[in-house]
């Protein structure tokens, strides 16, 4: 890359060693599953932690150590004294984790196949391109960028090198105001709604701007030039699907229900909501709402089948019905892909292994250093 002291390449073509789940491993049923994922727990004992992401299935959360959003599962894995970390998640997830876990740690992604499509909307490459477009075009200007931890880790080394940080949705207001103290505007990657949700917060709404890497005749300098925000055209395709029909369909039929969205969400749809948060944050609602509540919750559905489990005594409907949709991502780690990770382990084969390279891992490192000193 011209303006990086580091070398990348394609998510698409990083990890070309991940294996597709063999043949012997498609037809298991969950009773053979079960016997075969205690049997190879019980081989690899504490040298193994599986985390599996809100967004997973039933069959993965409930064999899980910790479930979680992505960045606490990767704390929770640093935490751990384990040898082999499970990321039951998406690949810029168990990149994260190998940034800030033991070099003695091992961390491995079930599937090949779990690649988030909002990650790839911003290849470090493409960003690079961009960035020195930017920077020409406004030399007087000094620009920090900030990624979302939905981004892959050569991202976020870039965002280091150039004087950024990462952010997660819970602290992305504050990761802004860092930034305009640091500089004179904000490029923000590589979710536009997030980003635009919060300016909205710190109240620049109207000084932020898109720039879309696919339309160059949307790429203006003199609206660049007057900005505090440049967001960058990227979006999640699970949260991009609610609208304000949504929510008003639910306040019509649910009058007393509760609605709480993603901040991923286009704004007119956390506008229209009760409450705006992570994963997290959702969670928490729903734990705290009185027995008898309606909550009607906007975000990835198998969380929502989630917190029905958990929280009987709360009814929780998705924000869409039955519209509603799983992220595709996270559907490629079924329990038959975990089921063969952990016994290879227990044979002691290593698959699927996610590995930064060292300078990479290094910068990217400072970027979360950076957030966490917020």
């Amino acid at each position: 890359m011209e303006t990086t002291g580091f070398e990348t390449d394609l998510s698409l073509f990083k990890y070309g060693d991940l294996e597709q789940l063999p043949d012997a491993y498609r037809a298991l049923d969950e009773d053979d599953r079960e016997d075969r994922i205690a049997a190879a727990r019980e081989a690899l004992g504490d040298d193994v932690i599986v985390l599996g992401h809100n967004y997973q299935r039933r069959e993965i959360v409930e064999r899980a150590d910790f479930v979680g959003d992505s960045y606490e599962l990767s704390k929770r894995a640093a935490e751990s004294d384990a040898r082999y970390v499970v990321f039951c998640g998406v690949t810029f997830m168990a990149e994260s984790a190998d940034v800030i876990t033991d070099d003695d740690q091992t961390v491995v992604l079930p599937s090949m196949e779990a690649s988030c499509p909002m990650a790839g909307m911003a290849e470090a490459l493409q960003v690079d391109a961009a960035w020195a477009d930017l920077t020409a075009a406004l030399p007087d200007r000094e620009i920090v960028p900030v990624t979302y931890m939905n981004s892959y880790a050569d991202l976020k080394a870039f965002c280091a090198e150039q004087g950024g940080l990462v952010c997660t949705s819970s602290n992305a207001h504050r990761a802004f105001e860092w930034a305009l103290e640091r500089g004179d505007a904000v490029l923000f990657l590589p979710d536009k709604h997030l980003g635009e949700n919060t300016a909205h917060r710190l109240g620049i709404a109207g000084r932020a701007v898109e720039w879309d890497p696919w339309a160059p005749e949307t790429q203006n300098p003199d609206a660049v030039a007057d900005a505090d925000v440049v967001l960058w055209e990227g979006y999640c395709q699970v949260h991009e699907r609610f609208s304000v029909e949504h929510v008003e369909r639910v306040r019509a039929e649910h009058p007393d229900a509760k609605v709480v969205v993603h901040p991923e969400c286009r704004r007119e749809v956390v506008e229209a909501a009760d409450r705006a948060g992570s994963t997290s944050a959702i969670r928490a609602a729903v734990a705290d709402a009185d027995p008898g509540e309606t909550w009607a919750v906007g975000t990835e559905i198998h969380l929502v089948r989630h917190l029905r489990r958990w929280h009987p005594e709360v009814t929780v409907l998705p924000l869409c019905g039955d519209a509603c949709v799983d992220c595709n991502a996270m559907r490629q780690v079924d329990p038959n892909y975990l089921t063969w990770m952990l016994e290879e382990l227990a044979a002691g084969r290593e698959r699927n292994v996610i590995e930064v390279t060292p300078e990479e891992k290094r910068l990217a490192g400072i970027a979360l250093d950076r957030m966490l000193r917020l």
